[in-house]
């Protein structure tokens, strides 16, 4: 019977006519476009929203969707079940790097006061792996340095990543590319690991990070006007053009003089047309 139901469940597709509605929602909404070759994706993502909601195929969803008055109820669930949440801890491990070994040094330099607050932002922070990896490499430049505070804001659109950033509790095997000093000075240990072995950040690492709830595609933005790094990678790729360019005017105008901005790898040509001083591959600073 379970295999039955199973290809039944298989043999069930959204019409095309709703993919296309969920296709221009989610592209309004949020910035992200989803072609015909993400179609069996998205139904792969949404079976589970069906059997929440109780609901026996995709044309009830369609129904409770756009013909029942659900989508008001429905949309927050809907966009975390189609983004993309991919993220790693020291993902393009350039960056941090660089990091560590000029931009933190010059923005410290450019500030008068005593003991600056250093201020990053991990503009699409999915899972927490990119703001913690921030905050792992400035608490350890804090040790050695102690002449600056930092501060870390993480972001997302996707209310089911924004609360495993803020429990910061991680597969074992999640951590694997972190230094192992790294991993014993900012990782607690399970004391009864499970079958899969679980780790969380130090409670002093996440007093210092915060995440907060960002659609990238609103007009405006409600945070400080001096971060010094932000961090917006791997994301711009799901977007079209015209929302690439307000997106990234949007975040320039919250970086302070002389801040930096890094992009993915792999976004690196969407950089060019930014009017900002490239100082290394996808990092561009505010002059």
């Amino acid at each position: 019977m379970a295999a039955l139901a199973h290809r039944l469940e298989d043999d069930d597709h959204l019409s095309d006519a709703d993919f296309i509605k969920i296709s221009n929602l989610i592209g309004q909404q949020v910035g992200i476009k989803l072609p015909p070759s993400k179609r069996l994706m998205v139904e792969g993502r949404l079976r589970r929203r069906l059997r929440a909601l109780d609901l026996a195929s995709f044309s009830d969803y369609g129904d409770y969707l756009f013909r029942l008055d659900g989508l008001e109820t429905e949309i927050t669930y809907l966009i975390n079940a189609v983004t993309t949440n991919k993220t790693d801890f020291f993902r393009e491990p350039e960056h941090f790097e660089l990091m560590q070994k000029k931009l933190v040094a010059e923005l410290i330099a450019q500030r008068r006061d005593r003991l600056p607050l250093l201020k990053v932002w991990s503009a699409a922070s999915s899972t927490g792996a990119e703001a913690y990896t921030a905050a792992m490499v400035l608490a350890d430049m804090v040790a050695q340095r102690r002449d600056f505070r930092f501060a870390v804001l993480g972001t997302d659109i996707s209310t089911d990543v924004l609360d495993i950033g803020r429990r910061a509790i991680y597969p074992a095997e999640q951590v694997v590319p972190m230094p192992p000093g790294m991993q014993s000075r900012h990782l607690m240990q399970a004391r009864r690991p499970g079958a899969r072995p679980e780790v969380r950040i130090v409670p002093e690492l996440r007093r210092l990070v915060r995440f907060d709830q960002l659609n990238l595609m609103d007009e405006s933005y409600p945070y400080d006007r001096d971060v010094d790094i932000i961090l917006l990678r791997n994301v711009l790729i799901y977007f079209e053009k015209a929302d690439q360019a307000k997106v990234i005017s949007r975040l320039v105008g919250h970086l302070r003089p002389g801040g930096y901005l890094l992009l993915g790898h792999s976004e690196s040509m969407i950089g060019t047309s930014i009017t900002m001083r490239q100082v290394a591959p996808a990092v561009f600073q505010k002059t």
